[in-house]
């Protein structure tokens, strides 16, 4: 094993096993480019890391509970993505409501929005569509409220101004999701404030309008 190849699995596993997608970006600084390219190819032919998608990379785990290899953590391989394409992403709104438990409904295809390209793309044999999103979405990408105002946008004024929806928005949203959500209220739209109200009655920081 070669010295940028030792270089690139002691960087790995300062990470959480399962919790980082590498690409090889992040191992520019050890080497040339084809250099790095090499070692992974390398370090994925003795198994030692596991190719999940184009230029995606962890290191591969056994789960007890399925009995086979576990599957890359999706939300792991989005970062990477990211990172390596300097763009935003976030999850769509169905998605996002669907991660929030306020719908059942699964989509067909694994949906995220982003400020770069359209595409779709193979990612541990998902199929993962990124949509371009304009400004006014993208400029959530990052806030910890990002995924409460895209399963708002999802759901609608009508769905949205559901009580349970908000009560249960309400219970379980941490704190600092609740400020984030108020505190950048001016970016809602209209017909979200006063659900944001609702949402974070419990905090100080009030909602403009």
């Amino acid at each position: 094993m070669t010295g940028i190849a030792d270089k690139i699995m002691q960087r790995v596993s300062i990470h959480d096993s399962g919790c980082w997608v590498c690409t090889p970006r992040d191992f520019l600084d050890l080497g040339s480019r084809q250099a790095v390219d090499q070692a992974i190819s390398r370090l994925a032919k003795s198994g030692r890391l596991r190719r999940v998608g184009h230029g995606l990379y962890d290191v591969p785990r056994f789960s007890d509970v399925l009995n086979r290899p576990a599957p890359v953590h999706l939300d792991a391989a989005i970062a990477a993505l990211a990172r390596r394409d300097g763009v935003r992403i976030m999850p769509d709104g169905l998605l996002a409501a669907n991660q929030l438990g306020l719908t059942d409904a699964v989509p067909a295809k694994v949906r995220y929005v982003t400020d770069g390209h359209s595409r779709t793309l193979k990612i541990a044999g998902r199929t993962v569509r990124f949509q371009h999103a304009g400004p006014r979405v993208m400029q959530w990408a990052g806030r910890p409220a990002a995924p409460v105002v895209q399963a708002l946008r999802w759901l609608g004024p009508r769905a949205a101004a559901d009580r349970e929806i908000v009560s249960s928005l309400n219970r379980s949203l941490p704190d600092h999701v609740k400020f984030d959500l108020v505190h950048n209220s001016r970016d809602l739209p209209g017909w979200a404030l006063p659900l944001a109200r609702g949402i974070a009655r419990d905090q100080a920081v009030s909602v403009s309008v």
